[in-house]
């Protein structure tokens, strides 16, 4: 037998002795790896994966040896979900049949060559080729955001931070730090209970009244308890729960709402079952039989009547009319057209708000209001554009307030919203300073510290009273922008001359035909409205994300020049 023969014989025996080593997968794996099958010590790395079957449950990828047969024999972990139909993976929804397909792995500095497996629930439904170590390049490590996938699973990004937490020196200096807390609403107490979550405890609230909760007030009707029922929310008042596809009869969460429940969850614990700072969430009835309708009817009594009564008497509906009921269509036609509210956009609105955002900005969404869309775009007359939009209607067209109340579920606080707010008092009661007024920043370089100084809310007048400064080494301001412009702020002074006015030309004169209805009107808008109405909002608003502000343009005394987005064509 010749020389090649041999060597070629010991060769098949010695993949056929590995192959024996290795635990046997079913026929048709459950789950493949796609490659590239090549990484670096140190690095990151994508995972992308197919399911030829349906998988359920809790999903685990390891990385070890490729004869292992459970996770224990694995070198490590990559990280962990849930699955397909099990009730935890709703995280997923984004995903088909909630099932993700793209991973990051963080791979340790010591590994050697290997394969990646999959278990479902233990059992072993998937191996990946064997993978090609090599070591690790001296380049910049490349970062979470290089490579991971936005809407990949959550346990890489912790994976990722608890293998990047700063050395014990560093998180001890952190510690020691002060921070100040601007206000006492919601967002005020979220960030004193995350900075007590992760080991730093000096810190304190600043607050101009006398309560918690900021915007969240709850009134309490003819002095009675939260448990009698009667009172009134001035603020907040219910949270979209669940939206059902009447079509297709499926229902998915509100994915932002699910913040409050979770929160809710993380205070009661903290709060040890004490009922009087429990916060239980409990049906709220968005619609009822005898929700008032707008009708130019009334009943005897001069009351609005309820939704049943109308339906019953079709006589009490008062449609509304357009000077031009042709144009008013093809007006309400383009608008809808150019949304797009479809099933899957609407859907995207409850599950991924950020997401959707992102979308509307891109879709031109942000660029225009619906008037001004109307009469830039589709050239619709004045006033049917104020008849099917209204002038007053300034704000761009995003349409998240439009999934909101399509929401057929929602939730309320019993009692309440004030209990949300009140759950934090065991928190904070000895690190906040009720009923103090701020009124200034201060920056000091020297000592890289922040000063905030405040005066009493109550009393005599606050400009009379003495103020009161307070250094810190952090200030999270959480105050709305609105109150702000009050305070005496590091740059108020510094930034912004106010620009000479001898070169500055006087404003064109206003043509005599912008103060002219159109002929043939039914209904008058004046002149101001009309073009404060087709004028362009500012740009800057296109790139504000949900939860954001900008603050106002400064006044100045030149010509303001207005500049129109690039008119985007209707959608077909």
């Amino acid at each position: 037998m010749a020389p090649h023969r041999y060597s070629s014989l010991f060769a098949a025996a010695a993949a056929m002795l590995a192959l024996g080593h290795a635990e046997p997968l079913p026929s048709r794996h459950a789950v493949s790896f796609r490659g590239p099958f090549e990484i670096e010590m140190g690095g990151v790395h994508n995972i992308n994966v197919e399911y030829t079957d349906d998988v359920d449950g809790e999903l685990a990828l390891v990385y070890g040896p490729c004869g292992i047969s459970s996770i224990s024999e694995a070198h490590h972990q990559v990280g962990r979900t849930h699955i397909g139909s099990h009730p935890l993976a709703k995280r997923h929804l984004d995903w088909e049949s909630q099932r993700p397909t793209k991973f990051v792995w963080i791979i340790p500095s010591e590994v050697s060559s290997g394969c990646l497996h999959a278990f479902s629930d233990g059992i072993l439904v998937g191996r990946s080729e064997t993978i090609e170590v090599t070591p690790a390049k001296l380049r910049r490590r490349g970062t979470f955001a290089d490579v991971t996938d936005a809407m990949g699973p959550w346990f890489d990004g912790v994976a990722y931070l608890e293998q990047k937490q700063p050395d014990e020196a560093f998180v001890a200096s952190v510690k020691n730090k002060t921070f100040g807390i601007l206000g006492a609403g919601i967002s005020g107490l979220m960030t004193s209970l995350l900075l007590d979550s992760v080991g730093i405890k000096k810190w304190k609230i600043i607050e101009s009244s006398e309560r918690l909760g900021g915007r969240i007030r709850t009134h309490y009707l003819n002095n009675t308890t939260p448990e009698e029922g009667q009172y009134h929310e001035l603020g907040p008042m219910r949270f979209p729960y669940t939206l059902t596809n009447s079509d297709t009869n499926e229902t998915y969460p509100f994915m932002d709402s699910q913040l409050v429940f979770q929160l809710a969850e993380k205070l009661n614990k903290l709060n040890g079952g004490d009922k009087d700072l429990a916060v239980d969430f409990i049906p709220w009835i968005q619609n009822a039989d005898n929700t008032p309708i707008t009708t130019k009817f009334r009943r005897p009594d001069g009351t609005w009547p309820g939704k049943n009564e109308i339906a019953a008497n079709p006589n009490w509906v008062t449609n509304t009319t357009y000077s031009d009921p042709a144009e008013a269509e093809e007006a309400e036609e383009a608008l809808e057209a150019f949304k797009g509210m479809t099933d899957e956009k609407i859907k995207e609105y409850a599950t991924n708000v950020f997401r959707a955002h992102k979308q509307a900005v891109e879709e031109g969404l942000f660029d225009f209001s619906e008037i001004q869309y109307l009469r830039q775009v589709v050239g619709t007359s004045l006033n049917v554009s104020d008849e099917v939009a209204s002038s007053a209607a300034t704000g761009p067209m995003w349409e998240y307030d439009t999934g909101y109340f399509l929401a057929t579920e929602w939730k309320t606080i019993r009692g309440g919203l004030n209990h949300l707010p009140n759950a934090f008092g065991n928190i904070v009661k000895d690190r906040i300073s009720y009923n103090s007024k701020i009124h200034s920043l201060r920056y000091n370089s020297d000592t890289n510290t922040v000063s905030v100084s405040h005066r009493p809310t109550k009393g005599s007048n606050p400009l009379d009273a003495a103020s009161t400064t307070e250094t810190f080494d952090y200030v999270l301001n959480s105050v709305p922008f609105n109150l702000q412009r009050f305070w005496d702020l590091p740059l108020t002074r510094a930034c912004c001359p106010a620009p000479s006015t001898a070169s500055s030309s006087p404003p064109p004169p206003r043509s005599p035909s912008s103060t002219t209805p159109a002929s043939g009107s039914t209904s008058i808008t004046p002149s101001s409205a009309a073009a404060d109405a087709s004028t362009p909002r500012a740009s800057a608003r296109s790139a504000s994300p949900p939860g954001s502000s900008t603050a106002p343009a400064r006044a100045s005394s030149s010509p303001r020049t207005s500049l129109a987005p690039t008119p985007r064509p209707p959608a077909p």
